[in-house]
């Protein structure tokens, strides 16, 4: 079988196929096996790489479909799966991070990780630095001798500043550290860090591998032996199993995330040059924009520009977002991304600066964001039919 992206999103991890054998399997929702002492034992210390399936916290046939899929879509030698991308996060966290340690951390990237490190993570002893990611040297120039983990989101929610992967993997290694790599919204399709150097790449699978809205689920994927450690350490033991059906949905969404993709992209790409030419639009951040500050890094690192931009405004921008709010019709006003349908939902830059990124520059964070973003998870409709939307609502 030749493994083309295609080829993979479809068929990546299959078992071998025999008369009477499903070619759609449906999910399996048993929680426990047929065991025997001989085979399994009660600790996680004892489970091995031919263990078999005993009880879905810890492994399951469905679940190990879909880790098998995702390690062959990244280039990694396995995944493991999670309740959510914060699980999956916060997980390598507990496995990578103990009292004494030191994080990097992206100054931009996903609310809830932010908290989690700057709240969580500190009253357990690690330490963590809030870097721009984007700079190499401020990288640099934050690494300890207890670093043990550089964790960075690109492009970044929801301003979409871009890390340049390689770089920074040098720089963490160089420094005996390792990275990780949240590609959420690059997906698969767009970009693939372990590649570029990256030691773990991680995904919310609720956003554009499900695509669909309709399951919530996370994983990691990396080297094997750093993955028996996870499922061992940080899912076994802490228990955010991905439930057998919602992997069943991501693996359905998996199937079309390739086409799925190409429209998202070319879709953001017309309503973002539509928002650049608006009166009242300040500016548009989208990776796939001549515009972005980073467009070379992008076109170097990317396939896929993926379908969130999101976009500032002159003037009062939270009356703006009532405005919008109350207006727009097709869009669905509402959070996450990656869905088949578009949505949008207004970030105000000092709830930001307040909550989740603490220690962010304030100036740089503003100049891209001005007094707030309106991100944009574009859909998979007309491209015509968004913009007419927009129009009508901004005014």
């Amino acid at each position: 079988m030749t493994e083309t992206l295609s080829t993979l999103l479809l068929h990546g991890g299959d078992g071998p196929r025999t008369v009477g054998t499903p070619v759609s399997p449906a999910p399996v929702l048993s929680t426990t096996y047929y065991a025997h002492p001989d085979a399994v034992g009660f600790s996680a210390e004892d489970l091995k790489a031919d263990t078999p399936h005993f009880y879905t916290r810890w492994s399951n046939p469905t679940l190990e479909l879909l880790e098998k899929r995702l390690a062959l879509l990244e280039g990694g030698e396995a995944a493991v799966s999670f309740a959510s991308g914060m699980a999956a996060v916060t997980g390598l966290f507990a496995l990578k991070l103990q009292s004494g340690d030191h994080l990097v951390l992206s100054d931009v990237c996903y609310a809830g990780v932010a908290e989690y490190a700057g709240q969580a993570l500190r009253r357990q002893g690690v330490a963590v630095s809030f870097v721009d990611s984007a700079d190499p040297a401020a990288v640099a120039a934050a690494m300890r001798p207890d670093t043990r983990l550089v964790h960075v989101e690109t492009p970044a929610n929801p301003i979409l500043k871009l890390t340049d992967i390689a770089a920074i993997a040098a720089i963490a290694h160089a420094g005996g550290a390792e990275l990780s790599v949240d590609s959420t919204i690059a997906t698969p399709v767009g970009a693939n860090p372990i590649a570029l150097g990256a030691d773990y790449v991680c995904h919310s699978l609720t956003k554009y591998l499900c695509g669909h809205g309709d399951a919530l689920g996370g994983a990691v994927i990396g080297r094997a032996a750093a993955m028996a450690e996870l499922r061992k350490q940080s899912l076994i033991h802490l228990g955010a199993v991905l439930s057998p059906f919602s992997a069943y949905l991501i693996l359905r969404g998996m199937e079309t995330l390739e086409l799925r993709m190409a429209r998202h992209e070319a879709n953001a790409r017309a309503i973002a040059e539509w928002l650049e030419g608006h009166a009242k639009v300040r500016r548009v951040n989208w990776p796939g924009l001549a515009s972005h500050p980073q467009a070379d890094l992008a076109r170097r690192q990317m396939r896929n520009f993926s379908g969130l931009i999101s976009f500032s405004v002159h003037g009062d921008s939270a009356a703006m977002a009532r405005r919008l709010a109350d207006r727009l019709g097709l869009v669905s006003t509402a959070v996450s991304l990656g869905k088949t349908k578009s949505l949008c939902f207004y970030i105000p830059t000092d709830d930001i600066l307040r909550s989740s990124f603490p220690a962010a520059d304030a100036a740089q964070y503003r100049d891209w964001a001005g007094d707030g973003v309106f991100r944009v998870s574009v859909g998979i409709e007309d491209a015509a039919a968004i913009i007419a939307d927009f129009d009508q609502a901004l005014g």
